[in-house]
């Protein structure tokens, strides 16, 4: 008898099956073209809404996108200084921030207070002539060369990481009481110490301006992140609201006289940039989850052809001889034997070939070494594979007339 096989094959389902679409073959095709005319429309629309948002995200959140320097006064990061200058606005302080020289200097008069970040790009003239303008200076991260250019004598002495109480006459410094100030700075003749730290002060003043000038370390007492710690608010509010109206100054990479560092890719790169880069993975995303979706489960069809099972041995057959690969064919071989005298021996269909091997040893009478041998032999050429499926052939057949009491039968 021959030994037969049915196939089954997966397709679509019953609905839309070969045969109802070749009945029509024009109605087939204005349902495809329909059915890219939909997807071109969907992708259209979905860029027009993603260009869309691009544009309002430009128009209204890119400066919150773009990288800003330490201390910035719109800046809402770690190291902004977005928080300080809310408060001053709430009580009623004008702040204006400025990053272009020129700008500021016409913004500047006796009333007003500057502050000052970042001072060693710009020039000694250029700095001189800003204090001049104001009325107070303030100087939130002044080197050691800034720091004796506007109070001559003054140099690095240290840093203060612990609160450390004003120890000095400066009201505003007596209402804040206790910070940890950072970077200090010596106090020579004429000049004014608050917050010792060694030989120098977290915070030195000395007349300059209209006014006077104040030096001390604002990136790490006026940032976003360290504002609310100890007194840096209250030492921050009194030092600069001293006016009614404060210029904020950041210099620009343009306003840099001192050939400066070159400028980031940040620098470079227009505001909307970032945002859109995000609305287009955001986009990609969201056209993964549309188009992406899985397949449902398939339908089996029972098709009208029988394929002999010998075809199908013969040309697995084939595929083995023409891969040459002897081992792989015995392995396959020594499983499916196992598994078939497992079940004959009475033994797991997972069990091993060696459990295999002496349980039919034990029903045949015969040395467990071999038929170890017989189920752990690996062949290294295709007769030596002939002359394994043999011997596994006849284990079989030993194994299945043998008698349960251990002798042939």
């Amino acid at each position: 008898m021959t030994a037969t096989r049915t196939v089954d094959a997966p397709v679509s389902g019953p609905a839309g099956g070969p045969a109802e679409r070749d009945a029509d073959p024009f109605g087939r095709d204005e349902s495809e073209r329909r059915g890219r005319r939909r997807n071109v429309l969907a992708w259209v629309a979905l860029g027009a809404v993603v260009l869309l948002l691009g544009g309002l995200l430009s128009l209204f959140v890119a400066r919150d996108w773009t990288p800003r320097p330490p201390l910035d006064p719109e800046g809402p990061g770690a190291d902004g200084a977005r928080a300080i200058v809310q408060i001053l606005r709430e009580q009623g302080v004008e702040v204006v921030p400025t990053m272009r020289r020129a700008d500021t200097l016409e913004r500047l008069d006796a009333s007003t207070t500057l502050v000052l970040t970042d001072p060693w790009t710009l020039s000694e003239e250029t700095i001189q002539d800003l204090v001049a303008a104001a009325g107070d200076t303030v100087v939130l991260d002044a080197d050691g060369a800034v720091a004796d250019l506007l109070v001559p004598g003054a140099s690095y002495a240290g840093y203060g990481d612990e609160p450390i109480a004003p120890a000095c006459a400066l009201p505003v410094a007596e209402r804040a009481g206790a910070i940890a100030p950072g970077r200090a700075l010596t106090a020579p003749a004429g000049a004014e110490g608050c917050y010792p730290v060694g030989e120098g002060f977290g915070l030195v003043r000395a007349p300059g301006g209209a006014g006077h000038v104040t030096l001390i370390d604002g990136t790490v007492l006026f940032t976003n992140e360290h504002l609310a710690q100890e007194g840096n608010a209250a030492l921050g509010l009194g030092l600069i609201g001293t006016h009614e109206r404060v210029v904020w100054y950041v210099p620009s990479f343009e306003d840099a006289e001192d050939g400066g560092a070159a400028p980031t890719l940040g620098d470079l790169t227009p505001p909307w940039v970032t945002p859109a880069i995000v609305l287009l993975l955001l986009a990609g995303l969201a056209a993964a989850l549309w188009r992406g979706r899985r397949f449902g489960p398939l339908v089996a069809e029972r098709l009208p052809v029988t394929v002999r099972g010998s075809e199908t041995l013969e040309g697995r057959a084939r595929l083995y001889a023409r891969a040459a690969e002897p081992a792989h064919a015995a392995a396959l071989l020594r499983e499916g034997a196992a598994a078939r005298m497992a079940r004959r021996l009475g033994l797991p269909p997972n069990a091993a070939p060696l459990e295999v091997a002496d349980a039919a040893a034990v029903r045949l009478g015969a040395p467990s070494d071999v038929t170890r041998a017989i189920l752990t032999h690996v062949p290294t050429s295709d007769a030596d594979l002939a002359a394994l499926g043999r011997r596994l052939r006849d284990l079989e057949d030993a194994v299945d007339a043998a008698r349960t009491d251990g002798r042939a039968g």
